[in-house]
């Protein structure tokens, strides 16, 4: 049986990994074991009682995290030229049209979202083949398909994100950084809970949320009773 090394040692004596917390108290656990130099991302992930292959129990959706991912969100704007102002004050990084889809057809990717209008979106759903396993393919249910450009950019930049259930029934979606003071975390977490809990579909039957589990990049998982949220 392997060693535990002392950092190890010291993460597992700060709690205790067969007990479930609740948000709060799992987040000043997370930010007391993350012993990285770097400044971690803080992930949930929520194992839900759906089964994502029934087109009624797929569960997705968008939440605007009240303190922000922690994360800079660099954001293209695919739009015709009478929409570029508007896309550009708004703070996107990268803005124009043509230019753009040839970059993406040539593989470039080099961004974590893009919003575009219904008028250009036969041009970019041509993309699919190279937005679609990167998650980056505008969608009207996510708000990135849209005419009102200058919002959804302002909203991408100031946390705003979206997640989907995957195949084996879990979301997982980044609450913030390390960095986050346990409070701002909480609220991140709980908004992000409370969100899905509002999106359980009606045909899922039985228990709705059956685990949640928030973690460091680096860290162990911290189990949070699901019972808060049934």
């Amino acid at each position: 049986m392997a060693t535990l090394t002392k950092k190890r040692k010291a993460v597992i004596g700060k709690y205790d990994a067969n007990k479930s917390y609740s948000v709060a108290e799992a987040s000043k656990i997370v930010k007391d074991i993350t012993t990285t130099k770097f400044d971690a991302s803080v992930d949930l992930a929520i194992r839900l009682g759906v089964d994502p292959r029934k087109a009624n129990q797929m569960v997705r959706g968008t939440v605007t995290l009240p303190h922000g991912t922690g994360k800079t969100m660099r954001v293209l704007a695919i739009v015709t030229p009478d929409k570029e102002a508007e896309a550009r004050a708004a703070g996107a990084d990268f803005v124009g049209l043509d230019e753009y889809i040839e970059k993406i057809k040539g593989g470039w990717t080099d961004v974590d979202v893009i919003i575009t209008m219904p008028s250009v979106m036969g041009k970019v759903g041509a993309l699919g083949r190279v937005l679609g396993p990167r998650g980056l393919m505008p969608n009207p249910k996510t708000g990135t398909v849209t005419m009102d450009i200058g919002k959804a950019v302002t909203d991408s930049k100031g946390g705003k994100i979206d997640f989907k259930v995957d195949k084996a029934g879990i979301i997982h979606a980044g609450v913030g950084k390390v960095s986050f003071d346990a409070a701002k975390l909480t609220e991140n977490a709980n908004e992000l809970l409370q969100t899905i809990i509002k999106l359980k579909p009606s045909s899922a039957k039985g228990t709705y949320v059956k685990s949640i589990t928030l973690s460091s990049t680096m860290s162990p998982g911290v189990t949070i009773d699901p019972k808060l949220f049934s």
